[in-house]
């Protein structure tokens, strides 16, 4: 078995949002109308957010009947579905291929890739926790300041980094839909 990839939290790179385009393109190139869109989730969304530097992002699709065509297209350029992974409302797919299989020659960024239908619970907590996060910049620097001190006590364990960030999350998500 492999071992564990550390946890690493690097400063802010202002090329994700270039990686995430080209992520982007080729994806929705080989989706075509089954995407509704594709967005740019996880710290690597909000500018100015330490992160672990993986791009995450949602394939948003109108319902689940479609998941299986989207799961076809995704295999031609070498995704791997790997289901819901626990977390009903999100289909996780990984990469087993380093370059995109769509001709270009080039190298993928790493990436964490989801589909979610549009009226996915999970969908929406992406979505309102990364626009909350990219409003209040403080409250962003406290994220930065909690991934950063999570990433130094959990180096070595990405489940317990994971599940020291549940309660901030949870409580901004609670915060912004009060608002």
């Amino acid at each position: 078995m492999a071992e564990p990839r550390p946890v690493v939290i690097v400063d802010y790179n202002p090329d994700w949002p270039l990686e995430f385009a080209s992520l982007c393109q080729v994806i929705g190139s080989a989706l075509g109308e089954l995407a509704i869109a594709i967005e740019h989730i996880g710290s690597t969304s909000v500018p100015g957010l330490p992160a672990k530097p993986i791009i995450d992002l949602d394939v948003v699709i109108a319902s689940r009947e479609l998941l299986p065509q989207v799961i076809q297209r995704l295999a031609g350029l070498g995704y791997v579905h790997e289901g819901d992974k626990g977390v009903p409302g999100r289909e996780a797919f990984t990469c087993d291929v380093m370059t995109p299989q769509d001709g270009s020659g080039r190298r993928w960024p790493e990436h964490h890739m989801y589909v979610c239908c549009q009226d996915s619970d999970e969908l929406a907590h992406h979505l309102v926790f990364r626009d909350y996060l990219r409003a209040y910049p403080q409250v962003a620097s406290a994220y930065a300041q909690l991934k950063r001190q999570l990433s130094e006590r959990y180096r070595n364990d990405r489940e317990a980094y994971t599940e020291g960030k549940t309660a901030f999350v949870e409580g901004v998500l609670r915060k912004a839909m009060r608002e």
